[in-house]
């Protein structure tokens, strides 16, 4: 009766540990891949944020020195909101520039999180050993050819990546 309660006792505990390894050693294959897919499709959409800002500020540059050039009571048109809104330069001008500021703040901040955002994504990839088969197709291809021209010739069964 010792026996079983030791390895009742036992298995208990391997029940405990593994369970409080927490979720990176309990998901599967597919739950690992969806991960790092969702991580790559967040930094892809903070890119494409960031892009979409920068046009915006070369816009705004555009326009803020063509409004430089202008005459300060002149009339000129600002879209607010959907609705086009009659102003004069001088009212324009510093609104524009406050904007450009400020979408210039937004896009230094989306840098920052583009960063962390990838540091996250290459440190998801090496807890999970993830491996991309373009870069380790590039990679392994480099290798070999490194290998023929110091007179390794090719060898059989290595370097070969199977999708």
């Amino acid at each position: 009766m010792a026996d079983a309660n030791n390895s009742d006792g036992r298995k208990e505990a391997s029940s405990k540990a593994s369970s409080s390894g927490g979720k990176q050693a309990g998901l599967s294959a597919e739950q690992v891949v969806a991960g790092f897919q969702r991580l790559r499709q967040e930094q892809r959409s903070m890119a494409t944020k960031a892009a979409e800002l920068e046009m915006e500020i070369s816009e705004h540059s555009l326009v803020i020195d063509a409004l430089k050039e202008a005459d300060p009571s002149r009339k000129c048109y600002r879209l607010i909101g959907g609705v086009l809104v009659e102003r004069t330069v001088s009212d324009v001008l510093p609104a524009l520039e406050n904007n450009k500021e400020q979408i210039s703040k937004i896009v230094e901040s989306l840098g920052t999180q583009l960063q962390t955002k990838g540091r996250e994504l290459n440190e998801y990839r090496e807890r999970y050993n993830i491996r991309i088969v373009g870069q380790d197709e590039a990679a392994g291809k480099a290798a070999v050819a490194k290998r023929e021209s110091e007179g390794g010739g090719p060898k059989g069964g290595t370097g070969v990546l199977v999708s």
